[in-house]
């Protein structure tokens, strides 16, 4: 009676359960704590006498390597929802040509022909253990007092965008720097172009991201391979466009489409709610990713990666670490 008396007058001494949410609140997970990996930067900007003495940043009319830095640190921390904290603890400016693998070395008078002509000298390669030596690499890695190296220099200086060092060095968008199994552990040495902008130093960033995660998920398969899933793009995988990859955008025909302006159904915004996958796609353009703006789209692509605390069959949920640091990449 009291339960007939209850649905007729709306009474009840039990409390209402509320419906299941159709589109439940996102759990919210730890964020791994901050790193500062120490960085040596070597700028190259030798002084051109033919240019009234003046260092080749300032005489060629190239952009200034301290403030291209700065911003490439900025905009990782941004990506990395500010995990990855770059510091700059030896910065050396040197007035010099490196020289080529070759044994081959630019001078002032040299170099201004080569740029004038636009004649260079081939091999372009620049002999890395030179400057391995030069510089000291492997002791202040071995000491603790750098986790990595910036090359900074002028176009033609022969520098790989990146380039792994140390013992069990494995590909880093370059062969591996044999010559090196001295140090401690692993290493990058980045090799950036003062005459570009921050965009190309992401760029940079982007294919050596793409080769750690490549090697992190490289015996995984299936679509237990998220870097696989993450990196599908429309036209590789028609109607499963998910993040693309450096080259390519969701919707992206050839390298470096950017700017293409056909809708695409992607499931890009699904790995910002990473772990979880779930979710439907949602039609985009490249608006999205800055219209083709090389540094926009770097800066939309990164922010995608995974970067909480967990992991899943022995892969961490934070891409970045593996990124940052390729002593945490397995070796299998």
């Amino acid at each position: 009676m009291d339960d007939l008396l209850n649905r007729l007058f709306g009474k009840s001494s039990a409390k209402s359960v509320p419906e299941p949410s159709k589109n439940p609140p996102r759990v919210d997970f730890q964020t791994p704590a901050p790193v500062h990996p120490k960085v040596l930067a070597i700028i190259h900007n030798p002084v051109i006498r033919a240019k009234g003495g003046r260092k080749a940043q300032v005489a060629y009319g190239w952009q200034d390597p301290d403030t291209l830095a700065q911003g490439y640190m900025d905009d990782l921390k941004q990506v990395s929802a500010g995990y990855l904290n770059y510091q700059i603890v030896e910065r050396l400016e040197v007035d010099a040509f490196p020289v080529k693998k070759d044994g081959f070395r630019y001078n002032h008078d040299s170099f201004d022909r080569a740029w004038n002509m636009r004649q260079f000298h081939q091999p372009d390669a620049v002999n890395y253990l030179a400057l391995v030596r030069e510089f000291q690499m492997i002791e202040k890695v071995n000491a603790g007092a750098i986790d990595e190296v910036w090359l900074l220099g002028f176009p033609y200086c022969g520098y790989y965008e990146s380039i792994m060092a140390g013992p069990g060095a494995f590909w880093c968008n370059a062969p591996p720097l044999e010559g090196t199994g001295q140090a401690k552990r692993r290493f990058v040495i980045m090799g950036f172009n003062y005459e570009r902008g921050v965009g190309e130093m992401l760029e940079d960033m982007g294919h050596r991201a793409e080769s750690m995660l490549s090697k992190v998920f490289e015996r995984t398969r299936g679509e237990a391979n998220l870097w696989e899933r993450f990196i599908r793009y429309d036209q590789k995988y028609p109607g499963h466009a998910e993040c693309g990859n450096v080259h390519f955008a969701p919707n992206s025909v050839r390298d470096y489409d950017w700017g293409n302006r056909t809708p695409v159904k992607s499931l890009a915004d699904t790995w910002i709610n990473f772990p979880d996958l779930s979710g439907d796609p949602r039609t985009m353009t490249c608006s999205e990713w800055g219209n083709g703006d090389i540094r926009r789209h770097h800066v939309w692509w990164m922010s995608h990666f995974p970067h909480v605390v967990g992991e899943t069959n022995g892969i961490s949920w934070n891409w970045w670490e593996y990124i940052v640091d390729p002593n945490h990449v397995p070796l299998r």
